[in-house]
């Protein structure tokens, strides 16, 4: 069983080590040897010395019965992206390769103190700001299922990391649906929770000492099982004692038999087609709701999809200025003055967004928060909506072009169904369902209400057993 406890699910490795059939110092090295064999280069920064003493801390802690953490004792990988203690931090940037924290990340400092063994850094494009893996300084990271194909991106070497069994677990990202949509590339469950529970500081960009952070980015974890979410959900939410905060979490779980679940079924939209092979994937999800007696209806979806998306450009273009340099900003400025009132290139737009006053963004907040009342109002409703996850399973690696069943389309339209909540901050999940004939992961995606993160997580563990009997 040790041999093969590296392909377990996070949740039966920690009963192994809770029931002492293995040491976090044992299962540690198994997962090095499995990052030492691997070919496509997910984790580029280890200090397998650090991990080794935290492993042996933990199972010292476990002999004297002081383990107190959900994650006692798992060894984890976490995306470069946030900072590490004395462990080296790029976020994929050149500039930043000698970068040494002096302090982790709040949610690094989570996971810890949850008794995570941070054994490593997974790969991220130059400051996450790619749909690929590939950066100037390690290279790209390939997909497990097909090199050729793209892990996606920002939280590539995460999703890759985890679905090639080099950690039960990552700790990624999601501004702009970088972290479901690699996990809907690579075949792994990627949450995305309620945007405020896990707190963003330390995560870059922004850039290393800045206490703030996007209004849009939030900290999620990866796992091969919705149980594994679960676990990393409570670490994540729990205060570290650094933090010195009064108040703890009590997110609800489900209220209702499944037999009651409501289910809405958004499976389409011409701002964002799908292919075939995607279409097939949620009409499959959907058949395994109705047959476990879910309430199960399909709809147009509580917004209108193009609406939705302009204003998540607006907001994406308006958080996104934050450390721009001076001269920079200026120089957009006197470009954006410049241009012509019926001038609607994405260009233009582009530029408008980039330096809109800061009335026009409280509009464009206002709007927001009018968006996340109406969705509100449809989980009055309905208890989760079920979406595609990406309009088609992972692109080749290094395109720049997206194609819908021969249909060209925009390169962003990848994240379009993800962004529909990107900017309103709700929990949304890319849950894996099937795979195409070439053996390519094919996902949905489950949004909830604000705070159903735990309701997410059991709907998505049942919809897993479901598909396991069917196929």
């Amino acid at each position: 069983m040790t041999t093969d406890l590296t392909l377990q699910p996070a949740h039966v490795q920690l009963r192994a080590l809770d029931r002492r059939e293995i040491s976090s110092r044992e299962l540690l090295d198994l997962h090095l040897e499995r990052i030492d064999g691997s070919t496509i280069n997910a984790v580029v920064t280890r200090d397998d010395d650090a991990a080794r003493q935290a492993a042996r801390a933990t199972d010292e802690r476990r002999v004297r019965g002081e383990t107190t953490g959900v994650l006692e004792g798992l060894p984890l990988t976490i995306k470069d992206s946030f900072e590490t203690a004395g462990l080296r931090t790029t976020s994929g940037a050149e500039d930043l390769q000698d970068h040494v924290p002096a302090q982790d990340a709040d949610a690094v400092a989570r996971l810890r103190h949850q008794g995570a063994v941070i054994m490593g850094k997974t790969n991220t494009p130059a400051y996450c700001q790619d749909l690929h893996t590939d950066n100037a300084l390690f290279g790209p990271t390939l997909n497990p299922h097909d090199p050729a194909r793209t892990v996606g991106g920002s939280s590539g070497g995460p999703a890759a990391a985890v679905a090639a069994h080099l950690t039960p677990a990552d700790l990624g990202s999601d501004l702009a649906g970088s972290l479901r949509l690699p996990a809907h590339y690579c075949g792994v469950y990627g949450l995305r929770p309620t945007h405020g529970l896990v707190p963003a500081r330390g995560h870059i960009p922004r850039p290393p000492g800045w206490l703030t952070s996007s209004d849009m980015v939030t900290p999620g974890p990866l796992a091969r099982h919705p149980r594994d979410l679960d676990l990393l959900l409570t670490a994540l939410t729990t205060p570290a004692p650094t933090e010195k905060s009064p108040w703890r979490v009590d997110m609800p779980t489900p209220d209702r038999g499944f037999d009651q679940l409501r289910v809405a079924i958004w499976a389409e939209d011409t701002s964002c087609p799908i292919d075939q092979s995607t279409a097939q994937t949620v009409a499959t999800a959907e058949k395994a709701l109705n047959a476990a007696g879910a309430l199960v209806r399909r709809t147009s979806g509580p917004v209108r999809f193009a609406d939705s998306t302009r204003l998540f450009e607006q907001l994406l273009h308006a958080t996104a200025t934050a450390t721009a340099a001076d001269e920079a900003a200026a120089v957009e400025l006197a470009a954006a003055r410049e241009l012509q009132d019926d001038d609607a290139s994405p260009r233009a737009s582009f530029l408008r967004h980039r330096t809109q006053t800061h009335r026009t963004w409280l509009r464009a907040n206002e709007e927001r928060a009018r968006l996340r009342s109406t969705w509100q109002q449809f989980f009055s409703e309905y208890d989760v909506l079920i979406t595609p996850a990406a309009p088609t399973p992972a692109i080749l690696a290094g395109s720049r072009a997206l194609a819908v069943d021969g249909q060209d389309r925009n390169f962003f339209d990848q994240t379009g169904w993800a962004n529909l909540t990107s900017h309103i901050g709700l929990p949304s999940i890319a849950v894996p369902v099937s795979t195409t004939t070439q053996g390519l992961p094919i996902g949905v995606q489950i949004i909830g209400p604000p705070y159903g993160d735990r309701a997410l997580l059991a709907v998505a563990e049942e919809l897993e057993a479901l598909l396991r009997v069917l196929n």
